[in-house]
């Protein structure tokens, strides 16, 4: 009787462990399902993660989207390091603090290792800026439409001094804006700089569609490889024909002779921004049209670089007048759909801090408080970073 009893109890334990098993494990199931679950998320994060850094290492290249800037093209950490600069190249402009050209200097080379690709709508948005302001198409230049007979014609810098437009004056200008196949595909934008000196750089200049030069600069003999010789503008500053010409008194041939180098080339004066520049841009053309000369000479508009003087002001350039270089950069980002700026370098040395001449013919500096050209050059980096146009930095590829 014992026994039965003692056997019953233990089938009975049984049964109830059995239920108790059928009720609970569940519930383990479930909780221990979830906890898996939740490990496998959390595996799955860091795997994530892992594999971000793998794909967005340095040396492995992120896709490329169709509407990105090359800053986002770049891994995160060079896009970062790119973004970064354009911050640093804005606070260069800040007048707490003045940069020393070691500053320049480091952030030029760290510009260097950001990929550079023309970005399409940061150019036309600042196109459509400059036009709105300045209008280069229209006003870059003095012409017949734009400057009739019986204008008072208001000079650049003296602006309250007036110059009456009579026929005589008239007659030397072109009957509308002389640029014929704008706008341009490639242009060439040649600055001075010392740092052209063995750049190599002369064939691919004259490569481009359309070359701008400044100040009659010499493009024949030694320097053609590294400066090329294709001119179709050369800005000339009068003070230039007064101290190397004599303002042409007794140095015509010499004169006509060096301009010849330059092909049928455009020359631009400033000859209405002060009133001591009028004489003498007149006199060139005289001499020009009298020896039947191949270039035709050309006057900057004063209001155009009244125009152009306020809009670069107001991004910090205060300078008593902007640099020829950055009024040519201005006007060729109108006239061209791609720019590439050679010769702009306002440092005393490389970025390997070898020692360099003021422009690549001479070591002539020029007056100081006149130009701002650390700050212009800082425009012109912000300008490349974002895709506008594109600065060369030293030498270039042969082919």
């Amino acid at each position: 009787m014992r026994l039965g009893v003692t056997l019953l109890a233990l089938v009975t334990s049984l049964m109830l462990l059995l239920l108790l098993r059928l009720f609970w494990c569940p519930v383990d199931t479930s909780a221990r399902s979830r906890q898996l679950v939740e490990e496998s998320r959390g595996d799955t994060r860091g795997a994530s993660t892992a594999l971000r850094t793998t794909l967005r290492s340095p040396t492995t290249p992120v896709p490329r989207t169709r509407n990105s800037t090359y800053l986002d093209e770049m891994t995160p950490k060079l896009t970062d390091n790119c973004k970064n600069l354009q911050y640093s190249l804005k606070s260069l402009s800040n007048k707490t603090r003045r940069y020393s050209e070691d500053d320049y200097l480091q952030i030029i080379t760290n510009i260097q290792k950001c990929p550079w690709r023309r970005h399409a709508q940061e150019y036309e948005n600042f196109r459509a800026k400059l036009a709105s302001c300045c209008d280069a198409v229209q006003y870059f230049v003095v012409s017949q439409n734009n400057t009739p007979v019986g204008t008072n014609l208001s000079y650049e810098v003296e602006s309250k001094k007036q110059i009456p437009i009579r026929e005589n004056i008239f007659h030397m200008f072109p009957v509308s804006q002389p640029f014929v196949g704008y706008p341009f595909n490639h242009c060439a934008v040649v600055g001075n700089a010392g740092i052209l000196n063995k750049s190599l750089c002369g064939a691919e200049i004259d490569k481009s569609d359309f070359v701008f030069r400044c100040n009659l600069p010499p493009i024949t003999g030694n320097v053609t490889e590294d400066v090329g010789n294709k001119t179709n503008l050369v800005t000339i500053n009068p003070s230039i024909i007064a101290l190397k010409y004599k303002n042409l008194e007794g140095k015509i041939e010499k004169f006509l002779k060096d301009i010849s180098n330059y092909g049928d080339a455009f020359l631009l004066l400033p000859a209405f921004s002060f009133r001591i520049n009028t004489g003498i841009s007149f006199k060139v053309y005289q001499t020009l049209k009298k020896s039947n000369a191949r270039q035709k000479v050309l006057f900057f508009h004063p209001r155009y670089l009244r125009q152009l003087a306020f809009f670069w002001r107001t991004k910090g350039v205060t300078a008593f007048r902007l640099s020829t270089g950055l009024m040519i950069a201005s006007v060729a980002i109108e006239l061209c759909e791609n720019v590439k700026l050679y010769g702009f370098w306002p440092f005393s040395k490389t970025i390997d801090k070898t020692p360099l001449s003021h422009h690549y013919y001479d070591n002539k500096l020029p007056k100081r408080g006149f130009h701002q050209m650390p700050k212009e050059y800082s425009q012109m980096l912000q300008l490349h970073m974002r895709g506008v146009l594109k600065l060369h930095f030293g030498k270039c590829e042969i082919p």
